[in-house]
């Protein structure tokens, strides 16, 4: 690959003043239409690639916003991540994303990346409830969103997510009305907002009909298929000491771990197991039967976090002073019905 030239370099070659060469590539006046010309030509010419990192000490931004977040692969993070895009884009920022994978090491590692580099704003999915590393961004006034999990900071913080406890109220409620009073989860890390709420939500949906916990039907993993799968097959393995009529299971990839167990041991859903999970996609419809799910509105998610960015930014290029608030933008959760919850007999 051939070397980009500098502008010194360029000058050099046409033998102008770097400043005209600079006002040439930024459309700036008082530069001859021709020399112009000369320039443009010779750009491409020599391959020339704007130095953005000198601009951004310059200007004292980089345009850049960082995302970091604990699974690219589950297609919540992913139309968030194309929300925030949407909105932001037309504004002038690109998106740098990291992916944790669940790991509070690697979150560390990226955070420490990303505040190298100089980005203008983050949008943390974070897995670190301490939120030590992420302080230093706080403390620096970059704009900082929480998204799917909330750490535990004695400082202000922003954050736009669902109503994680409502979610699970309104999945075990429907399961109620369809007759099942013996309904086992599975539930995420509750070191976590998200698995704490969701839990919490589950016991406060059975409390308000008068069913009993049972912490033998509650089984804890940590968002991977593979735990969904090993906890179903817990639960499985137990039914007939812990009786059960349908599973709640609490994210999309432990949903898709849970099926796999249910269907190894011959079982079929919703005629021997009704099934409720949480925001499954399924766009193609391969998945059968359809699975009832709670659904995050993923894009409107990604659209007030993108908004709240902006404004944000906006306050700070003004060089006004942007004092963080204390504020949880909630959005609501929803129920997609499919084919696998059937009335208990």
């Amino acid at each position: 690959m051939t070397r980009s030239s500098t502008l010194k370099e360029i000058a050099q070659k046409l033998n102008v003043s770097v400043s005209t060469v600079s006002r040439a590539v930024n459309n700036k006046e008082y530069v001859k239409e021709e020399t112009r010309e000369r320039v443009l030509k010779a750009l491409e010419e020599y391959n020339y690639v704007p130095n953005e990192v000198a601009r951004s000490l310059k200007k004292q931004s980089t345009r850049t916003i960082g995302v970091v977040v604990p699974d690219i692969c589950e297609t919540l993070f992913g139309t968030i991540i194309k929300g925030i895009d949407q909105v932001v884009s037309p504004h002038g920022y690109s998106i740098i994303v990291a992916d944790t994978n669940e790991s509070r090491k690697n979150e560390q590692k990226y955070l420490e990346l990303l505040y190298q580099k100089r980005i203008d704003a983050l949008v943390l999915a974070t897995v670190d409830l301490n939120g030590r590393k992420v302080l230093q961004y706080l403390n620096s006034k970059i704009p900082v969103v929480f998204i799917d999990n909330i750490p535990k900071l004695k400082v202000p913080i922003e954050s736009v997510t669902i109503d994680n406890a409502k979610a699970s109220e309104i999945a075990v409620e429907y399961l109620i009305r369809h007759g099942h009073h013996r309904i086992a989860a599975i539930v995420g890390s509750i070191q976590e907002t998200t698995g704490y709420e969701r839990v919490a939500g589950y016991k406060r949906a059975l409390a308000g009909h008068g069913i009993p916990v049972d912490d033998n039907l509650i089984r804890y993993g940590n968002y991977k298929e593979n735990d969904g799968y090993l906890c179903m097959r817990e639960l499985l393995d137990n039914r007939f000491q812990t009786s059960f009529t349908s599973v709640y299971i609490m994210s999309e990839m432990m949903t898709f771990g849970a099926i796999k167990a249910i269907r190894q041991y011959g079982l079929r859903i919703p005629e021997d197991l009704s099934l409720v999970g949480f925001d499954v996609h399924d766009k193609a419809g391969l998945v059968h039967p359809s699975i009832t799910t709670i659904r995050e509105p993923e894009a409107m998610i990604g659209t007030r976090t993108g908004e709240l960015l902006l404004e944000r930014l906006a306050c700070m290029e003004a060089g006004q002073v942007c004092g963080r608030k204390n504020e949880r933008i909630l959005v609501e959760p929803y129920l997609e019905i499919g084919q696998s919850v059937w009335d208990v007999i």
